[in-house]
């Protein structure tokens, strides 16, 4: 009877043991659990406060006439690119920015972890048959 009630004991503080230890190493990996899915367009920051690029290229007739041209000149002027999603008038920055640009002023959907309103990016793919601009 000691013995099962032994191993009983044994098989329990093992578990309470491990439970913490699993939930801290799934933490310090990037998981599945964590990411979500979410779509707008890649703009610029500063565009991105209005919601659109036509304030600024209507101001600044060298940034250009579409959105691709408008958010690279902005970012080569210091803007970060960001996604805003219009439906819930929301900017999330993101964490690389190398693989935002190649979707600048583009439809996107975007896989990854949000952490303090950033975007650590897993995938990012443009919505709609559109492909990677190449800056």
């Amino acid at each position: 009877m000691k013995t099962h009630s032994g191993i009983t004991l044994t098989v329990c503080l093992g578990l309470l043991l491990t439970t913490p230890l699993m939930e801290a190493l799934s933490k310090d990996q990037p998981g599945k659990a964590n990411t979500q899915t979410f779509s707008g367009e890649i703009m610029d920051s500063l565009c991105a406060k209005d919601g659109t690029h036509e304030k600024m290229m209507d101001e600044m007739k060298n940034m250009g006439r579409d959105k691709n041209t408008c958010a690279v000149k902005c970012a080569q002027l210091g803007s970060k690119y960001v996604l805003f999603d219009a439906e819930k008038k929301t900017i999330y920055g993101l964490d690389d920015q190398d693989k935002a640009a190649a979707f600048a002023g583009q439809r996107v959907r975007v896989l990854g972890n949000l952490a303090k309103n950033k975007i650590k990016i897993e995938n990012i793919e443009a919505v709609g048959g559109q492909s990677p601009v190449r800056p």
